[in-house]
């Protein structure tokens, strides 16, 4: 038997009420993310405790080094590494003992409480420019390693009135194409996965791996590794923060913010390593294209954690381009 006009007309309203129903009704008010905790919520037992104790520089969830009276730059650390990345670099000239830097610690890293929110762009610029009128710096020099170096290109961007002339850029990320992001990278950053590892048994037994292993030791071989590592096994959303801030964050698609970089007028410095597996070297001349005025200095051999392998020959060029004297010839 055929379907009569009736029963057609009662299989189109429903669906037709819902239509109706979703594009009118009023959104629900929006709700407090949860927090999630950071390694300072840790037992003083805890094998972080050894490997990056809180007070590695002062006791709070930012540090602030240097005269008060001398001049603000801004480090910005990268994807997975914390603050720690920037220990070996020391902006004091002889010449100028004036400079007063900040180590910005990002949502989820570290000694950072992780809100379960995207870690996108505008999440990361955000923070930065909040807390910049937090500690009431009105402008400063911004220096980004890594993931560091996108948000740092995007905040030139997003907040120029607060960049004051000087960017410098260390093995940066911004505009990483999809095809060089290592396919377990894209399934350990996959929501499935993610969800997996939030789970109560994952988080267990990674914590029972960090603490039956001797985490000084293997600091000693490899700190970086150990300190994701730990983060890993200890802190409840890092792994999320990560996930999102590689899917999500100022890691790709920049390319308009290195583009407003370039009409800025801001003075800019590439750093990069010839043998940057994370961030292969091509991407320091991809970036010098779209900042023809920037200067683009090449660390032969040089790999990604060039504030670790290289912290003396980056901080003299940091301490070079930060000078009142410059713009100056980098080495060849």
């Amino acid at each position: 038997m055929g379907s009569t006009p009736f029963h057609r007309l009662a299989l189109v309203i429903p669906p037709l009420f819902l239509t109706i129903y979703l594009l009118a009704s009023f959104p629900r008010p929006p709700t407090l993310p949860i927090i999630h905790t950071s390694l300072a919520h840790l037992p003083s037992s805890s094998p972080s405790c050894n490997v990056y104790p809180e007070d590695l520089w002062w006791p709070v969830r930012y540090w602030l080094i240097g005269p008060e009276d001398g001049r603000r730059v801004v480090l910005i650390h990268g994807l997975s590494i914390p603050a720690i990345v920037w220990k070996d670099v020391h902006l004091y000239s002889p010449h100028e003992d004036t400079v007063y830097f900040s180590m910005v610690y990002l949502y989820g890293r570290g000694y950072s409480d992780a809100p379960q929110v995207t870690y996108d762009t505008i999440l990361h610029t955000t923070q930065l420019a909040l807390l910049m009128q937090h500690v009431k710096w009105d402008n400063a020099f911004i220096i980004g390693l890594s993931m560091g170096g996108g948000i740092a290109t995007a905040f030139s961007a997003h907040f120029p009135h607060l960049v004051n002339g000087k960017v410098a850029l260390i093995a940066s990320a911004g505009i990483i194409e999809s095809s060089d992001i290592s396919r377990t990278a894209k399934f350990m950053s996959t929501p499935l996965v993610q969800t997996v590892s939030a789970l109560p048994p994952f988080q267990h037994y990674m914590r029972l791996l960090a603490n039956t292993s001797k985490s000084s030791e293997l600091y000693e071989i490899n700190p970086i590794q150990e300190i994701v590592r730990l983060q890993t096994a200890h802190l409840p959303h890092y792994n999320a923060a990560v996930a999102s801030s590689l899917r999500d964050g100022p890691i790709r698609g920049l390319h308009f913010a290195f583009q407003s970089l370039a009409h800025s007028g801001n003075q800019v410095l590439l750093i990069h390593g010839t043998s940057d597996k994370t961030v292969p070297y091509k991407y320091a001349s991809k970036i010098h294209n779209l900042v023809p005025q920037a200067d683009l200095v090449t660390i032969n051999d040089g790999g990604h954690d060039l504030t670790v392998t290289h912290a003396s020959e980056v901080n003299a060029l940091l301490l070079h381009f930060l000078a009142d004297e410059y713009p100056y010839k980098p080495r060849e």
